[in-house]
């Protein structure tokens, strides 16, 4: 099994703050989700490194006694030299899907999932709404932008099998705003 679990509530949102920490109820999901995976028996762990992925995997990594990979395979959607409003475009693209797009995240796309094909078994891998949702649809063939909508901490399981990641089950969603 592959965890996937999206970051805990962040202090501030990207039209604040480019890489803003967890907020306090962010501080308390990550406590919580840490529970959530050392009893599904996850044993190691990548993240983005992104900070509010990296205080996310900070009480798994306490009580586990590891440190988990930085991996920006796992990062956020990287926004393109040419776009001035962040916010306004992510918007735009999280509306759509991925080949109506005005720039090509093929590339992104099958290399994180590349990536994450790649680790070992009860592996949690700490990352964001959209490379979440860009793994899953990659793995459904599913061209949305957005599949489903991870609430903070959720687990999404994939499982592997003869080496090809299938969605196992989503994580819970939720109606929060990304943006």
């Amino acid at each position: 099994m592959i965890y996937l679990v999206r970051h805990g509530e962040a202090a501030a949102t990207w039209g604040d703050h480019p890489d803003p920490g967890l907020s306090e109820l962010g501080q308390k999901q990550a406590e919580a989700v840490a529970d959530i995976l050392i009893e599904a028996g996850a044993s190691t762990a990548v993240c983005s490194p992104m900070l509010r992925c990296r205080e996310t995997v900070l009480p798994f990594e306490r009580r586990m006694g590891l440190v988990a990979q930085v991996a920006p395979e796992v990062s956020e959607i990287d926004t393109p030299d040419d776009v001035g409003d962040r916010v306004t475009w992510l918007r735009t693209l999280m509306s759509g899907d991925w080949d109506a797009g005005s720039h090509d995240f093929t590339a992104w796309r099958k290399a994180m999932l590349a990536f994450v094909s790649g680790l070992p078994g009860e592996t949690v891998v700490f990352s964001h709404f959209v490379a979440i949702n860009a793994l899953v649809g990659l793995i459904d063939q599913d061209s949305r932008v957005v599949v489903f909508r991870p609430g903070h901490c959720s687990v999404t399981r994939l499982k592997r099998q003869n080496g090809v990641l299938s969605v196992a089950e989503y994580g819970s969603e939720s109606a929060t705003r990304v943006l």
